[in-house]
């Protein structure tokens, strides 16, 4: 009786693009971190469950220095996924892998600091974009939604737990980021990133569609991945189990 021998399964092996934050920390890294601690004290939850890669190119430091830079990084729960711009000496199996070739999507503004002063009695409403570059997150209870009343500008970046909604546009060059969903009333030229806290039924919807980028939980399309006939339409995006789907709503 002869064995029949049979032909294992191919391991299927894809691409996949993911949205990550870069950080580029510099010397002394005690002053970068003492900065890195104010941030996260501003906006608790800004670096939950966000890859993150770490730049280090142009830097003069070995790796004993880049290895405990990680180390420290990790006890305040920055998850590094990968390092750019180190020498191949520098990492090793203790070091998350080299990284290349990332394309840029502009800069994140750093959370306003809330200012000074006694409790309120009520919550205020949002009065102005412009006053409110990234909106502070609760330690604790259930995540913030907010409502912007104004035109989100070129440059700025706001982020809360909950959902966004906005009433105005955003400008080419601003950043709406939210843990729920994303809806915009006006016109979306900037980008907009919903579910980054892990969130995959929320979505994105706006009144004309002219974005630089949209992403769900990780997935994203950039201008040029746009389907042509939802361009100037009012459109909805929304994740169907892996795949990125845009509908329009006209």
């Amino acid at each position: 009786m002869t064995a029949v021998l049979t032909q294992p399964r191919p391991i299927r092996l894809k691409g996949r693009s993911y949205l990550a934050l870069t950080l580029t920390p510099e010397l002394p890294f005690e002053d970068w971190l003492v900065r890195l601690d104010d941030l996260a004290g501003r906006s608790a939850g800004f670096f939950l469950r966000r890859p993150v890669v770490l730049d280090v190119e142009g830097l003069e430091i070995d790796r004993a220095q880049l290895r405990d830079l990680v180390g420290k990084l990790g006890t305040r729960n920055v998850r590094i996924m990968g390092i750019e711009g180190a020498r191949p000496s520098m990492l090793g199996n203790d070091l998350p892998p080299a990284m290349s070739g990332g394309k840029a999507t502009g800069d994140i503004e750093e959370p306003a600091a809330a200012p000074a002063s006694e409790p309120p009695a009520a919550p205020a409403p949002v009065e102005s974009a412009a006053q409110m570059p990234a909106a502070p997150l609760p330690t604790t209870g259930a995540p913030t939604s907010i409502v912007v009343t104004q035109p989100v500008r070129s440059g700025q970046s706001i982020f809360t737990e909950g959902d966004i909604t906005i009433l105005g546009s955003v400008a080419s060059g601003a950043e709406v980021i939210a843990g729920g969903s994303i809806h915009i009333y006006g016109t979306l030229r900037g980008r907009a990133m919903a579910g980054t806290l892990g969130n995959a039924a929320a979505r994105i919807f706006c009144r004309k569609l002219e974005a630089e980028m949209v992403a769900i939980d990780g997935f994203y399309k950039t201008a040029e991945d746009l389907e042509p006939g939802l361009r100037g339409k009012p459109v909805q995006f929304w994740l169907d189990g892996e795949t990125f789907t845009a509908g329009s709503m006209a």
